[in-house]
C-alpha cells in the first residue's frame, strides 16, 4: 500500500508520478480513489456499537461499559450476552443463557471421532482448531449467513463459540497422549475450560482469575483477526468460515501475541540480581522486551493493570519476581528510550496469571482464542446486517499498460 505522502494527491484526483496513469474515478466519489496509510492505520472503515479502544487514554469498552469493570464484576456469560444481545442479563436471563450455552458445549460425534487425527497432524492446538472448527461448521449444516435470518445466524455463532473450548482442550490433551475430558454443564465457562484442560475441577480463585482474563480479551477494536472475520462475513459466508479466517489471522506472529514469551524472558533472567544486565543488553541491541509496548496504547494497557491486580491476589514468588522485573524494565526503557512511550502490555501479566492457574504455556494463545471467538462472532453478526461486500481497491504501481507483447 502506498505511503501517506500520496494521500492528498489521490484524494484530489491528481495524476500519479511520471509514467503512471491518472487515477480513475471510483463510482460514487467525485475525487477518485482514496489512498490510505499502510496497514489502514488511523482509518475508520465502518461504524460499530460493539466496543472501542481509546489508546491515548488507556481505556477500552464493550458496548457502553468499561471492559475492565466488566472483567472485575461480571462473568464470561454475562459479557457474551451483552455483545450478542446489546444488554447485560438480569438474574433470570443469566440463568437461561448460561444453561443454553452449557448445552452447546458437546461437539458433533463426527468431529469428535477425527480429533485424534487432527491432533496428530497439527501438534499445536491453535493450528488444529482451524481444521476442527471448519469441520464443526460443516457437520452442523451451517449455511451462508446471507441465507439466514438474524436468529439463525446468532444460533450458529452461539454453538461454535461454546464448542471452541471443547475443541481446543481436546486437541491439547490428545497431543499429550491423554483422552479428552467431556464438558460439564454445571460449571461456568471459565471453570469448565480449566476442567476440560486439566481433568480436575479448578480452585475457585483460579477459575475467577482465568475468567477475568477471558473477559478482558473478548474484544479489542478492529484488530487484524476481527477485521478478517468481518471481511469474510461481508461475503455472506457461513459463521464457521468467518471464525476459521479469524483464527488464521491470529496465528500470525505480529498479531497473536506471546504471553508464553514474556514468561520465557522471566525464566532467562532467573534471579533479581540479573535483571538490569539482561534487560539493558537487549534494549541496547534494539531487541524487543516481550510483554512491553503496544501499537495502540500510549499509556499503560488497562488489561495489564487488571491482570497485575489479579496476579497479586494469587500471590507467590513468581508474582514478586514479575513485579520487580516490570519495575526495572520500565525504568530502563525510560532511561534508554526517553522518546518512546513503551508500557507494560497485556501479555506480561497474562502469562503470569495463566502459569499460576496451571495452564501449560502451549495453551496460552489458544486460551486467548477461546474468549476472542466471542468477540469475533459479535462482529460477524453485526457485519451480516450490512449487505454489502467489503471490496476495496488497490493502486497499481507497475509498468504502465498496455505494453506490446514480446515475441518468442
Amino acid at each position: 500500500m502506498p505511503s501517506t505522502a500520496t494521500t492528498s494527491r489521490a484524494l484530489s484526483g491528481d495524476p500519479g508520478s511520471p509514467g503512471e496513469p491518472a487515477q480513475p474515478a471510483v463510482p460514487g466519489t467525485a475525487a477518485g480513489p482514496i489512498v490510505v496509510p499502510p496497514g489502514l492505520a488511523g482509518v475508520s472503515v465502518t461504524d460499530t456499537s460493539i466496543g472501542h479502544v481509546r489508546g491515548r487514554e488507556g481505556f477500552y469498552h464493550y458496548r457502553q461499559y468499561s471492559a475492565v469493570d466488566l472483567a472485575e464484576r461480571r462473568t464470561v456469560e454475562d459479557v457474551w450476552h451483552l455483545l450478542f444481545s446489546g444488554e447485560l442479563p438480569d438474574r433470570e436471563q443469566r440463568a437461561e443463557f448460561t444453561a443454553r450455552l452449557a448445552g452447546y458445549r458437546e461437539v458433533p460425534a463426527g468431529v469428535r471421532d477425527v480429533l485424534p487425527a487432527i491432533a496428530a497432524a497439527a501438534p499445536a492446538p491453535l493450528d488444529g482448531l482451524r481444521t476442527a472448527l471448519s469441520l464443526a461448521g460443516a457437520a452442523q449444516g451451517m449455511r451462508p449467513i446471507w441465507d439466514l435470518d438474524e436468529a439463525a445466524r446468532r444460533e450458529d455463532a452461539l454453538r461454535l463459540c461454546a464448542q471452541v473450548p471443547t475443541l481446543l482442550t481436546a486437541l491439547h490433551r490428545l497431543g499429550q497422549g491423554e483422552e479428552p475430558v467431556p464438558p460439564r454443564p454445571d460449571l461456568s465457562y471459565a471453570a469448565n475450560y480449566l476442567f476440560m484442560l486439566t481433568g480436575t475441577e479448578p480452585r475457585p480463585e483460579h477459575a475467577r482469575a482465568i475468567e477475568r482474563y477471558l473477559v478482558s480479551t473478548i474484544d479489542h477494536g478492529f484488530n487484524a483477526s476481527t477485521f478478517t472475520a468481518r471481511v469474510i462475513a461481508s461475503t455472506g459466508a457461513d459463521v464457521a468460515a468467518c471464525l476459521v479466517g479469524a483464527v488464521g489471522a491470529l496465528s500470525g506472529p505480529l498479531h497473536g501475541g506471546a504471553p508464553s514469551r514474556a514468561l520465557d524472558a522471566l525464566d532467562a533472567i532467573g534471579t533479581p540480581d540479573r535483571i538490569d544486565a539482561w534487560v539493558r543488553e537487549r534494549i541496547e541491541r534494539g531487541e524487543r522486551i516481550m510483554g512491553f509496548g503496544h501499537p495502540v496504547y500510549r499509556t499503560e494497557d488497562p488489561r495489564s493493570r487488571l491482570l497485575r491486580r489479579t496476579a497479586c491476589e494469587l500471590g507467590g514468588d513468581l508474582v514478586e519476581f514479575a513485579t520487580a522485573v516490570e519495575s526495572r524494565v520500565l525504568a530502563l526503557l525510560a532511561e534508554l528510550k526517553p522518546d518512546r512511550e513503551i508500557h507494560t502490555n497485556v501479555e506480561f501479566y497474562a502469562g503470569v496469571v495463566m502459569e499460576l492457574c496451571g495452564l501449560p504455556r502451549t495453551m496460552f494463545t489458544p486460551t486467548f482464542a477461546s474468549s476472542r471467538v466471542i468477540g469475533w462472532s459479535a462482529h460477524v453478526l453485526e457485519q451480516a446486517r450490512d449487505r454489502k461486500i467489503i471490496r476495496p481497491d488497490a493502486r497499481y504501481v507497475g509498468t504502465p499498460p498496455p505494453q506490446p507483447l514480446p515475441e518468442i
